[in-house]
């Protein structure tokens, strides 16, 4: 029977195998469409899109459950690297990465493609982000970074609560540093209850801020950004590896 790190382990690369794959996806729609072929359609855009929004709700969806089974593994993840871990903001990434994400594509973008902007010939990606759009990403911006410093300071609540009462009180007095104790089970099984509800919101804000920030995206801009966020994830985790190698963590 599998351990609850093992089911947690399957469910993480289950889900680095769907970035993988519609990674490969969202390529081979841009390639075809940058190699001559039929123009990309808005539609097949939406399409691809709205498949990447579904299977990241699908993933919080089974978190959300798995949160139950152990907490403190998903805050800690066996599964990911040193380098992972140092860039973890409640189990996951910070949402307003995203919006960082956008600007740093816009900037580059437009530098790399300018005289093909110039001329006419690039349309539809991140580099020709209109002002109104880039308006409405700041605003989300900022709202993100308030719902980010809401949970930020949950989290720390929770966290300066073990050296409250009662766990800390209970550590004192044990004659034996590490016995059992119900009363201390029964605290950090309300901790570990907390900590599933902050990982719940925060995939929550995740999933809204990915989902607002596609909807004032074009469709085709939209795909840009996925290709970009998705070989970000996958090339971190890569990197990471190799770095552990290095060190001598793996």
């Amino acid at each position: 029977m599998a351990s609850d790190d093992q089911i947690l382990q399957r469910c993480f690369h289950e889900w680095m195998a769907i970035q993988e794959q519609e990674l490969n996806q969202l390529l081979q729609a841009l390639n075809q469409n940058g190699n001559g072929g039929d123009d990309l359609t808005e539609t097949t855009c939406a399409q691809l899109t709205e498949k990447s929004i579904n299977s990241f709700q699908e993933y919080i969806d089974k978190r959300a459950q798995l949160s139950r089974l152990d907490i403190s593994g998903l805050f800690s993840p066996s599964w990911n690297t040193a380098l992972e871990k140092s860039l973890l903001w409640v189990a996951g990434c910070r949402p307003s990465i995203y919006i960082r994400l956008t600007y740093a594509l816009c900037g580059s973008q437009v530098e790399f493609h300018l005289s093909e902007i110039i001329q006419g010939l690039v349309r539809g990606n991140l580099g020709q982000i209109s002002a109104a759009q880039l308006r409405m990403i700041n605003d989300l911006h900022m709202k993100t970074i308030k719902e980010e410093e809401k949970l930020s300071n949950k989290l720390a609540g929770l966290q300066e609560n073990i050296a409250d009462q009662p766990i800390a009180i209970v550590a004192k007095r044990m004659s034996r540093v590490g016995e059992t104790s119900g009363e201390v089970d029964h605290a950090l099984d309300e901790h570990e209850s907390s900590m599933a509800n902050i990982l719940q919101e925060a995939d929550k804000l995740r999933l809204s801020t990915l989902k607002e920030l596609l909807s004032i995206l074009t469709p085709l801009q939209g795909v840009d950004f996925l290709v970009a966020s998705k070989k970000l994830h996958l090339c971190m985790h890569e990197w990471g590896k190799t770095r552990d190698n290095r060190h001598g963590r793996r």
